[in-house]
């Protein structure tokens, strides 16, 4: 006959693992020894609201505390935990795989662990994670990206469909023959004029991404920036910007990664949750485009949304 005195601390322990946010935890200190700091960061959560979770977990016997100068670093160990504990922990592990919630931990996870290497034998190493600061104080933060543009053939025509407010369009007006800013929204073209005042090789276009206000094959390469979780059809979209492209042209799409945040469709009116790799492979195939790339953008750890992607489509010549 089963100990009732077990009872509680059976359902103590299975308290601890319904709720999601101690699990993604436990998730990342089953393999990493953290601090609250790091946690947060990788979780984007308060850091109060990870001490107060970590409090919880320590005092439950889930997690090992040891301390290193003022900072408190946690892992869970498996071996030290309560047999129980431990099949339950085994259990939950096996159904905490393959979720976007978790793959976007890991993401910012990389970029944490990332900030701690250095190897003390070399200049960069000593200075470790002072290197970011130091460079910003001597060259500033935008002299990488505005140089790499420079990558961009000046002869270009380039469409920015669904171009906003007009900022992708400011950056690439100077290094091209011409931009074509398209969007759905006259506001959203009377904001681009007004920020573009000056600039003279700037056509700005009315009309739906579905339908491009575009000749065939008028322009050499195209930018989708966060746009495409707002189309119902992405691939309508797609044989639109294939139709409209050069021979050898390429497709530029930028957007947010596969989540589970479904109330962005409710606040935000999106129709798709992020995209998989898989997605835009099936974009390239409708619109007869070469899928090139599928690439995870580094996590900005300053944001608090999804993470982004950067894919690359080509037409043939």
């Amino acid at each position: 006959m089963p100990d009732s005195t077990d009872t509680p601390n059976l359902l103590a322990r299975l308290s601890t693992l319904s709720d999601m946010a101690r699990l993604r935890m436990l998730r990342l200190l089953n393999r990493h020894e953290l601090s609250v700091g790091e946690l947060a960061r990788a979780l984007q959560m308060p850091q109060s609201t990870v001490s107060r979770h970590l409090k919880l977990l320590h005092d439950g016997g889930w997690l090992v505390k040891r301390q290193e100068g003022t900072a408190s670093l946690y892992q869970l160990y498996r071996d030290a935990l309560h047999p129980d504990a431990r099949s339950l922990w085994e259990v939950a592990l096996k159904q905490l795989r393959n979720h976007p919630t978790y793959e976007e931990d890991d993401a910012r996870l990389g970029e944490v662990l990332a900030t701690r290497r250095g190897d003390a034998k070399d200049f960069f190493g000593r200075i470790g994670g002072e290197w970011d600061e130091l460079r910003r104080e001597l060259f500033g933060v935008h002299f990488t990206q505005e140089s790499l543009l420079d990558l961009i053939d000046e002869r270009w025509t380039i469409a920015d469909l669904g171009c906003g407010a007009g900022h992708v369009v400011q950056v690439l007006a100077p290094l091209v023959r011409r931009v074509i800013a398209i969007d759905r929204e006259p506001a959203m073209l009377e904001a681009t004029g007004k920020l573009l005042d000056g600039i003279e090789n700037v056509d700005l276009r009315e009309g739906e991404l579905a339908d491009l206000p575009v000749d065939p094959g008028e322009i050499n390469a195209a930018v989708v920036s966060l746009v495409m979780h707002h189309i119902p059809d992405p691939k309508q979209v797609m044989r639109e910007i294939s139709r409209v492209l050069k021979p050898d042209g390429i497709a530029l799409i930028i957007d947010m990664v596969a989540h589970d945040r479904e109330e962005y469709r409710r606040t935000m009116g999106h129709h798709h949750l992020g995209f998989a790799a898989e997605d835009v492979e099936a974009w390239a195939q409708s619109a007869k485009l070469n899928f090139v790339r599928y690439r995870r953008l580094r996590p900005d750890m300053t944001t608090k949304g999804p993470g982004l992607f950067a894919a690359l489509l080509r037409k043939s010549s």
